[in-house]
């Protein structure tokens, strides 16, 4: 399920400092996109750490928050169930079959096939590390 949370933006000089007031945990970013970001980060951390510990996630706000006039306000969407996924990384053994001539060659050459798999995949799939 898809929240969205209001996040109080605060001009810094090394850019914007975000508070959430539902959770009440604290980012910051260098510049607005990145704010977003790290608060949308900080948010689903804190949220699958809450869950983990058999708490539940507070609902968030429909309300704007109380801001000074120099702060921003913004909403940021997370799916708790997404990131989790996108954060778990528990090893997961898989099965794959290669023709035999290439995995003795990639042995030969010394390379971790687990790992070359993983490189590839993370191209094809545009996921940065």
């Amino acid at each position: 399920m898809i929240k969205a949370y209001p996040i109080i933006l605060t001009p810094d000089t090394g850019g914007y400092a975000v508070y959430v007031p539902d959770l009440e945990i604290n980012t910051q970013g260098d510049n607005l996109a990145e704010a977003l970001y790290m608060a949308r980060d900080a948010i689903g951390a804190w949220g699958i750490c809450v869950q983990d510990a058999g708490r539940k996630i507070p609902a968030p706000s429909i309300a704007e928050p109380h801001h000074e006039a120099n702060e921003l306000i913004s909403w940021v969407d997370i799916d708790f169930e997404k990131y989790r996924r996108a954060s778990d990384m528990t090893s997961e053994r898989t099965n794959i079959t290669l023709p035999r001539y290439l995995k003795s060659l990639a042995n030969d050459a010394g390379l971790n096939l687990s790992q070359e798999l993983q490189t590839r995949l993370k191209e094809i799939l545009h996921i940065a590390e």
